[in-house]
C-alpha cells in the first residue's frame, strides 16, 4: 500500500486546518479527533480509508498529549480509573490492526458508520451530572478493563482515540462526571493509540508525515477545547457533539454507498 502523500502547500494548509478542528474537539469531547481526521482524509482529500485510519493514529498521540495536561490542571483526572481502561485498551488496539488488514474497506466504512450511530444514540440519552464521581471497586475494575479492550478494537479498526465509547459509558455505566470521564478518556487512550499505531505502522498504513502536521496543530487548539468543556453546560456540549456526529455519519454513509455500487458494478476479485 502507497504510504507516501505529496504535500503541496493546499494540503498542508488543509492538514493544518484539520488539527486545528481535531484539537479543538479532542479538547472539548475528550476524544482523539479520529471522527474528525478519518471522515476528512477519506473524503476531502481522498486518502484510502485504511491510510487514514493508521495517520489518524498518528495524529492523535500529540492530541490526547496535551489535552491530559489540560484536564489534569483542574483535577479533572481519575488516573487509576484511565490506567485500568487502558489494560483493555492496548489489548484491544493490537486486534482491531489486525482486522483493519483482513477486512475490506467497504467493510471498514460500514462499521465506522454502525460506530458513529451508536454514539449518537448514547449522546442523546444521556443526563450529564457534572457532580458526579467514579468509585473503583473489584466489579468496576473488571468492568473497566472491558470497556478498554471494546475502545482499544476502535482504536485499532476504526482510527479513533475510543472517547467516543469510554465517554459516554464512564457517565453511564460507571457514574463519572463528564469532565472526570473526558479527562481519564484522554488517559486512556494514549496507550491505546500508541498500540494501535504500532500495528498500523507494521501494516504500512500511516502517512507519517501528514499524521504529525495533524497532530502538531492540533496542540494548538486542545487547551482551547479543555477550558470551553470546562465552561460550557454539559447537556448543549453533547447535543453538539451529537450534531457533528450526525453529519459526518450522513457523509460515510454517502461515501459508503458510493463505494457499494462501484463494487457491484465491477465485482472485487
Amino acid at each position: 500500500m502507497e504510504t507516501a502523500l505529496d504535500l503541496t502547500g493546499k494540503r498542508i494548509a488543509a492538514l493544518i486546518a484539520l488539527g486545528l478542528v481535531a484539537g479543538l474537539f479532542s479538547g472539548l469531547f475528550g476524544v482523539g479527533g479520529g471522527l474528525i481526521v478519518v471522515p476528512a482524509l477519506g473524503v476531502l482529500l481522498k486518502i484510502d480509508h485504511k491510510l487514514a485510519v493508521g495517520t489518524s493514529l498518528m495524529a492523535i498521540v500529540p492530541a490526547c498529549t496535551v489535552g491530559i495536561i489540560s484536564y489534569a490542571v483542574t483535577d479533572s483526572v481519575n488516573w487509576t480509573a484511565g490506567l485500568i481502561v487502558a489494560v483493555g485498551a492496548v489489548v484491544g488496539a493490537q486486534v482491531g490492526a489486525k482486522l483493519l488488514g483482513l477486512i475490506s474497506r467497504r467493510t471498514a466504512q460500514w462499521v465506522f458508520i454502525g460506530y458513529i450511530v451508536v454514539v449518537v444514540v448514547q449522546l442523546m440519552i444521556l443526563v450529564p451530572d457534572r457532580s458526579a464521581d467514579l468509585t473503583i471497586t473489584w466489579w468496576s475494575a473488571l468492568g473497566l478493563i472491558g470497556l478498554g479492550l471494546v475502545a482499544g478494537l476502535a482504536a485499532g479498526l476504526l482510527g479513533i482515540g475510543g472517547g467516543g465509547i469510554v465517554v459516554p459509558v464512564m457517565m453511564i455505566a460507571f457514574g463519572a462526571s463528564d469532565l472526570i470521564a473526558k479527562g481519564t478518556s484522554l488517559v486512556m487512550m494514549l496507550p491505546g493509540v500508541l498500540s494501535g499505531l504500532v500495528g498500523n505502522l507494521r501494516g504500512q498504513r500511516v502517512l507519517v508525515k501528514p499524521g504529525l502536521i495533524i497532530g502538531c496543530s492540533a496542540v494548538a487548539t486542545g487547551p482551547l477545547g479543555a477550558w470551553i468543556a470546562h465552561i460550557l453546560p454539559p447537556r448543549i456540549a453533547t447535543w453538539v457533539f451529537a450534531v457533528y456526529l450526525i453529519v459526518i455519519c450522513a457523509t460515510m454513509v454517502r461515501q459508503a454507498l458510493r463505494t457499494s455500487q462501484s463494487g457491484r458494478a465491477i465485482p472485487e476479485r
